[in-house]
Parts: C-alpha cells; sequence; structure tokens
C-alpha cells in the first residue's frame, strides 16, 4: 500500500458524493476561487475513515504524506478538508514534526475555515511540548502573515485549564492595533473561550487593554460574562 492509493481513494470518494447545486453556494459562501464539490464536512470526515479503514496509515511520515499530497494538488476544497482531517490521527497527535504541515495548511490556505481547521491540533502539541511551542507562537504573533498571526491567537482554544495565561496575553497584545476584522474577532473568541475558565483574567486584561481592545474584540471577550457580574 501507498499513500497514494489512499489519496486516490479519497479524491474518487469525494468526487461520487459531490452535489452541483450545493457547490456553488459553498463556493460562494467561502467567497473562493477554489472550486468545490458541495460534500458537507461530516461527509468528508466519513469518507476519510471508510478510506483509511481499507488504506490505514501506519507510520507519522505516511500521514504527512497523504495529508500534503490532498493538500498540495486539489481539485476542489473538500480535498484540503479531507487532508485537515488526516492530521487529527492519533498517530501524530504528539508529534512535533507536524507543526511545517500546519505552517503550510495556515500559509498557503489563507482562510478561516482551513486555518481554523489546525488550531486544536496546535493546541494539542503546545500542552504537551511548551518548551517547543512557546516561543514559536510567540514569533507567529509578530509575523507579516495575518493568518499565522491569528493561529497563534487562536492555538490555545479549547485548553481550558491547561491555557497559559501569559503567552496568550503575549500573543493578543501585539495585534490588538490591527484593523483586521479575522484578527480582531479571534482576539475576542480566544478571550471568550477563556473566560468560561478563568473569568476574572479576562475582565481583567479587557480592563487594562481597554484603550487598545477594538468594539469587536471586547465584544465578543465579555459576552458570556455579561450575565455573570462578578
Amino acid at each position: 500500500m501507498t499513500t497514494t492509493d489512499l489519496v486516490t481513494t479519497i479524491r474518487s470518494a469525494l468526487r461520487s458524493a459531490a452535489d452541483g447545486d450545493r457547490a456553488r453556494g459553498a463556493q460562494a459562501y467561502m467567497k473562493s476561487t477554489m472550486p468545490s464539490w458541495g460534500v458537507r464536512v461530516p461527509e468528508v470526515r466519513r469518507i476519510v475513515k471508510a478510506s483509511l479503514e481499507q488504506f490505514p496509515l501506519t507510520t507519522p511520515d505516511q500521514v504527512r504524506d497523504a495529508a500534503l499530497e490532498l493538500w498540495r494538488k486539489p481539485e476542489a476544497r473538500e480535498e484540503r478538508y479531507a487532508a485537515i482531517d488526516l492530521t487529527g490521527l492519533k498517530l501524530v497527535a504528539q508529534d512535533l514534526e507536524m507543526m511545517p504541515v500546519y505552517e503550510e495548511i495556515i500559509r498557503t490556505g489563507a482562510w478561516w475555515d482551513l486555518v481554523d481547521g489546525v488550531s486544536h491540533r496546535i493546541c494539542t502539541l503546545l500542552i504537551s511540548h511548551r518548551s517547543t511551542l512557546t516561543p514559536l507562537l510567540l514569533r507567529w504573533s509578530t509575523d507579516d502573515d495575518m493568518w499565522i498571526r491569528r493561529a497563534s491567537i487562536t492555538a490555545q482554544l479549547g485548553a481550558k485549564g491547561a491555557t497559559d495565561p501569559s503567552l496568550l496575553a503575549a500573543v493578543i497584545k501585539p495585534n490588538l492595533a490591527d484593523k483586521e476584522f479575522f484578527i480582531r474577532k479571534a482576539i475576542g473568541w480566544a478571550l471568550r473561550e477563556y473566560s468560561k475558565t478563568d473569568p476574572e483574567w479576562v475582565r481583567a486584561f479587557a480592563a487594562e487593554n481597554a484603550p487598545s481592545l477594538s468594539p469587536l474584540s471586547k465584544r465578543e471577550a465579555l459576552r458570556l460574562l455579561a450575565t455573570h457580574p462578578s
């Protein structure tokens, strides 16, 4: 078995599941020039799972090869969703060598659905490899690429009690003045999620940075706290 067998099977199944009417709507919704086959994300995941049962991947290198083959030569957006789904295999969950793959996905995907698709993967790696990932995310927070900066901000989504608030503050602060919607939304989203774990920290951060925090970021950050005053 080669990774090409798996990739070919996934692509064939995705084409077979295509829905022309939905494809046009999906492409318009994503405001993308990349074609869509109109396959819903749950169906993409089902296809990937079924294909893996037929052609299982047994090494991290195979996972990377298959994911990148799908990612780099897509006929439609769903192939990139399938590539991201492959990166969720337990085989590579703790593998730092996945970071270059995630960086490629973020830089070349350059849109919210693809960039955010790997945020939880990065979060898992951060929790296991803080000494390596923390300085990397700090560098990302000042990168010229807006999507890399967004990824540094959303990298702790879902970390809950394992969140490093010092890192969260450090990646947000260089981006407070950014007028880009996707950065402002990410700041609010990250703070809102952490407010479920430490509402007082989020209140204090929002108050301390009130002059720089955009209305959008502030509204999102404090949304869950509005009905639960301290």
